[in-house]
């Protein structure tokens, strides 16, 4: 018992690292975006390897423990680990993405256009650190609030999608620029849906309640 218990404490300790990772990565992406920084969209780039690994560590822990877990509240925190742990690489994943699509917007000169993309970057960066901070402090609140608010990213990122279709077909000559936007508009609204997805887990472990099919604001069980 007191060896499951050391296990289960590395697994939250590594679950939280690997989440600081991964909202680093996108925070020093959109920064790499916003400041048209290559040497800093290069770096986001090198060190996604390190949640892959992050990933695969998690997920041979979590494994491990399975099969010893004597409580039902500790096979929900297990899973829910696991859950979250592939949701963090793949925000991970949409950070090296951002990276890359802003190195190549820097060999042109910038675009006037996607008026809405730094708001949706700064809500999108919101939502990841609320969902986990919701998660670690057990705040099912704030974690039902975040999937509700899910549905305004959607609707920003279809703003910038419409308004950057219009630029293309107005100058042809922006049709590459346009599309790299429309990449990291997309890569954002996904890191906000990783986040939503943190936020059901943050929900679940703490009230045993599955709401990702139903609506957010539900109260819990009495």
């Amino acid at each position: 018992m007191e060896h499951f218990e050391h296990e289960l404490s590395v697994l939250k300790q590594r679950l939280l690292v690997m989440a600081s990772y991964a909202e680093n990565a996108v925070n020093r992406a959109v920064e790499a975006l916003r400041n048209r920084d290559d040497a800093l969209a290069q770096k986001v780039k090198e060190d996604d390897t390190v949640l892959d690994e992050l990933e695969m560590e998690l997920d041979e822990l979590a494994i491990g423990l399975l099969a010893q877990a004597p409580l039902a509240s500790d096979l929900r925190l297990i899973t829910v680990a696991m859950k979250i742990t592939q949701n963090l690489e793949r925000v991970g994943d949409e950070a090296t993405k951002i990276a890359k699509r802003t190195r190549e917007l820097n060999q042109e000169p910038p675009l006037k256009a996607a008026s809405a993309l730094p708001q949706l970057a700064e809500r999108a960066v919101r939502m990841l650190r609320n969902a986990l901070d919701a998660f670690v402090s057990g705040n099912t609140a704030a974690a039902r609030a975040l999937v509700a608010e899910d549905k305004e990213v959607d609707a920003l990122n279809r703003q910038i999608l419409a308004e950057l279709e219009a630029v293309m077909a107005e100058s042809p000559q922006n049709i590459k620029r346009c599309l790299n936007l429309m990449v990291v508009s997309r890569s954002l609204e996904r890191v906000a849906d990783h986040a939503k997805n943190v936020a059901e887990e943050a929900v679940y472990l703490r009230e045993a309640v599955d709401i990702r099919h139903s609506h957010p604001s539900a109260a819990p069980p009495a």
